[in-house]
């Protein structure tokens, strides 16, 4: 199928896991695609595996000047950026009274202030260019409630579906549609890295604990990135442009909003 035909991506952290999906889709359904990941190698050997569709470049989202140039680039090699997926982030656990702020800094760092100035820059770009957009952040079903262990990662990916909103409301006036993606638990590198906080903090052994989610996700197991991918080509087509600032559930029924 190609109902991306004729458009643009640049997908944050990208390299690997969720955003490496989401880029094959895209491909798949006929956009270029820019693979934007802090790791340049790994990003190149993907989009190098993805095909012709995809190039690699270099996007630290903590920085200003990164994801300036990231943009200019990916402007400049693929004539402009249609949608943007706000894919890069990172995990962390503690309990409130371990909480380290410099840890704390550096997740909102990514999680926030990255999703919030890379739409600003893409949303710059869009504006200039008068042909309106997509933008897609990746929330999570973290950011729906708390948890006792995960209060930094909960209010980073709360105030994701909090900037999705406010974004939505004020850049669908340029005609840029801003939505958001809530996955429940998805398997793979990301996970392995959760599972690994709950084997200190609850005293489990390793891989314990992905098991018992796993289990009690109503379909029956945790997702995989390819589960989140149709809901990344539909809010990217023209059939999504009445739908503006929502958040999407795609866990498997683990959250019902």
């Amino acid at each position: 199928m190609t109902r991306l035909a004729g458009k643009t991506a640049l997908i944050t952290g990208a390299a690997r896991g969720i955003g490496r999906a989401f880029a094959e889709a895209y491909v798949r359904e006929g956009a270029q695609v820019a693979i934007g990941d802090i790791d340049v190698a790994r990003a190149a050997m993907t989009a190098s595996e993805i095909g012709s569709g995809a190039i690699a470049v270099a996007m630290d989202v903590t920085r200003q000047d990164s994801i300036d140039e990231a943009v200019a680039t990916t402007v400049e090699t693929l004539g402009g950026i249609d949608i943007l997926i706000n894919n890069a982030a990172l995990f962390t656990a503690a309990p409130i009274v371990d909480i380290d702020r410099a840890d704390y800094n550096r997740v909102f760092q990514i999680n926030v202030a990255g999703p919030l100035f890379t739409m600003q820059a893409v949303a710059r770009h869009m504006i200039a260019r008068g042909q309106g957009g997509t933008i897609i952040n990746m929330a999570s079903q973290a950011g729906r409630r708390g948890e006792p262990l995960v209060a930094v990662y909960c209010a980073t990916k709360a105030a994701v579906i909090s900037l999705t909103q406010s974004a939505g409301l004020n850049l669908i006036d340029h005609g840029i549609n801003v939505n958001a993606i809530a996955p429940g638990v998805v398997d793979g590198e990301h996970w392995d890295g959760v599972d690994a906080f709950f084997a200190k903090y609850e005293g489990k052994a390793p891989g314990q604990k992905k098991q018992e989610v796993g289990a009690g996700v109503p379909f029956g197991r945790m997702g995989k990135p390819e589960d989140l991918t149709g809901m990344a080509i539909f809010l990217a087509t023209d059939e999504a442009r009445y739908i503006v600032a929502q958040c999407f559930n795609v866990d498997g029924g683990q959250w019902m909003s």
